[in-house]
């Protein structure tokens, strides 16, 4: 099961596929960090950049732990209730693999994987991963969308302007059509049956049940939305101990853009693409490349450091897997 699509690590068009990725993260970062100068970037305000990059990390925690609950009421909508600790114990050990074990299965396979050797349910598992990963890929685009409505003059800004809405509508609507295919009974088997599109049939599933279940539907989606607020809110945290003073409004419309650029599969971690993409979208607004690269490092960093925390996770949830033969 690949639940971020791409080619299998361990086949040779992913081993190419890989070292394609690292090489044009080296020409990203080779083009981006020399704009940097470390040294302006917490003059002056040291205590304070403390206070707000400590902020930024609970609010990732607060996120992650948004996003479980999700995952919970996604299993619970698909008829797989599941206790909280272990979903916590699996998104935490799938986002260390995510950022430190970029050559191995990615985080969410893990997730999908350990549900599953739990339960016995592959395909549920399965569905209830890329179900939930979805609902967020949903909800970011129309946090973009409703803060352009809010504040008009973000549709002036030229070239970031068009990115923003290229990386929202776009996405939406592809999503949307996907949704749609998969959800029909014949067209959901023909798609599933195509090599390129083989998540249909998993998607198909989880939407059959998630219809029976509206309120919960419902409820996935706030919280997809609550964690996407969450992170943004983190994003304007982490700005601020740049000392960067970026309205709320603009990250609303700002940051689930750079999400959606960094997920694309072109570069290790999303470096250079999340980094480029705040050069783009934040100089409109006054902030220097050297301020939206050190933006985008730090970002980075704190992701890293909260990913850490799934280090026991992951080697206790080796071991078990390991115990009963999966």
């Amino acid at each position: 099961m690949h639940v971020r699509g791409g080619a299998s690590p361990g086949s040779v068009k992913g081993r190419v596929w890989l070292a394609v990725r690292f090489i044009l993260t080296v020409i990203m970062l080779a083009i981006l960090v020399p704009r940097l100068r470390s040294a302006d970037l917490f003059e002056g305000r040291h205590l304070q950049s403390l206070f707000f990059i400590a902020a930024a990390v609970v609010l990732n925690l607060a996120a992650i732990g948004l996003s479980t609950v999700r995952w919970q009421q996604m299993l619970h909508a698909l008829d797989l209730p599941t206790p909280l600790p272990p979903l916590l114990s699996h998104t935490f050990a799938g986002l260390f693999v995510s950022n430190f074990l970029p050559t191995s299965v990615g985080g969410d396979v893990l997730r999908a994987t350990r549900l599953a050797s739990a339960n016995g349910h592959r395909r549920i598992s399965a569905a209830s991963v890329v179900l939930e990963r979805l609902t967020g890929f949903v909800g970011l685009p129309l946090i973009t969308l409703v803060a352009l409505v809010i504040s008009p003059a973000l549709l002036r800004l030229g070239t970031a302007s068009r990115l923003a809405l290229a990386l929202s509508l776009g996405p939406l609507a592809a999503l949307t059509l996907f949704l749609a295919l998969a959800v029909n009974p014949r067209l959901g088997a023909r798609l599933g049956a195509r090599r390129w599109l083989g998540l249909a049939m998993t998607v198909h599933l989880g939407l059959i049940r998630l219809r029976r279940h509206p309120a919960l539907a419902i409820a996935i989606m706030t919280a997809a939305l609550a964690y996407q607020l969450t992170v943004c809110l983190a994003a304007w945290m982490a700005a601020h101990a740049l000392g960067l003073s970026i309205g709320w409004t603009a990250m609303m419309a700002f940051i689930p853009v750079v999400a959606v650029a960094q997920a694309l599969p072109l570069s290790i971690g999303g470096l250079g693409l999340r980094e480029g993409s705040l050069v783009l979208l934040l100089g409109p607004l006054g902030v220097a490349d050297a301020q939206a690269v050190a933006l985008g490092l730090l970002l980075y960093g704190i992701s890293l450091t909260v990913s850490l925390l799934g280090i026991p996770a992951f080697l206790v949830g080796s071991r078990r897997v390991e115990a009963v033969g999966v």
